[in-house]
């Protein structure tokens, strides 16, 4: 795990996007601090799934500023401007980060082993030997040292998130980021994915997480952010949140999902 500068991990600053006539994010504040687990709830279209792919820039921000380290993300300030960064500065800054979609998108004519070294191997330039040592370690971490010789159509969906998360931890990411990483999962498989989350969060990895799964946000989060309509409505420690939330639409939200 890369060790993160003193300061917030992230740092969102009045952050707008839209899409066309549509405003999807008005205007998010929030900070992550190291080491800490925050989970995003909220229902569909709120704009959870955008702001997340927003801190690494895979959806670029109309207005604002998100820092991840300290490092302003997918822009240079030029003057009084902010420009887009370059490609190769913007890839250099997506390394640090590790993100697990909801989709799994593992190399389908690749191993397990094989999924989890090639980006070590290929853009931080690591020896063959090094990334095949670190990735059976991560590979057993997440529970699949067995499976290492597997290709992805050999595993269950569970199996197979479970080595998305093992690739994204090997490029020792600084902060990892969870789109709904469960949501396309059968039900009896949700709670193997959750169990590594919960273990990363346990040992201090730094994280963001969207996610419908209420019982994980109240037990691993250190705060629950609740937004609706491109906004963060409500945000605190979980216990708070879902016992006593202070907003009518977090109450709304919650008496129809819990």
């Amino acid at each position: 795990m890369e060790q993160p500068p003193p300061g917030p991990i992230v740092q969102a600053i009045d952050v707008h996007k839209r899409f066309g006539q549509t405003e999807v994010l008005k205007g998010i504040d929030l900070l992550v601090q190291p080491k800490e687990t925050v989970v995003i709830i909220g229902p569909s279209g709120s704009g959870k799934t955008t702001f997340l792919r927003c801190i690494n820039h895979l959806e670029k921000i109309d207005r604002g500023a998100i820092y991840v380290g300290g490092q302003l993300i997918g822009y240079r300030k030029q003057g009084d401007q902010m420009v887009e960064d370059s490609e190769r500065n913007i890839a250099a800054q997506r390394a640090r980060i590790g993100m697990v979609f909801q989709r799994f998108n593992l190399f389908p004519h690749m191993t397990a082993l094989d999924n989890v070294i090639e980006a070590p191997v290929h853009v931080k330039k690591e020896s063959k030997e090094a990334s095949t040592r670190k990735a059976l370690d991560l590979l057993a971490k997440v529970g699949l040292s067995d499976k290492a010789n597997n290709y992805p159509a050999q595993l269950s969906g569970g199996q197979q998130q479970r080595v998305a998360i093992a690739r994204a931890l090997a490029m020792d990411p600084m902060l990892m980021l969870f789109d709904e990483a469960t949501s396309a999962l059968d039900p009896e498989l949700v709670g193997e994915v959750l169990k590594v989350m919960e273990q990363l969060a346990v040992e201090g990895m730094s994280m963001v997480v969207v996610t419908h799964e209420m019982g994980f946000a109240r037990e691993v989060a250190d705060r629950v952010i609740f937004m609706d309509n491109g906004q963060v409505v409500e945000s605190g420690h979980p216990t708070r949140v879902f016992d006593t939330p202070q907003h009518e639409r977090t109450k709304a939200f919650l008496s129809k999902i819990l």
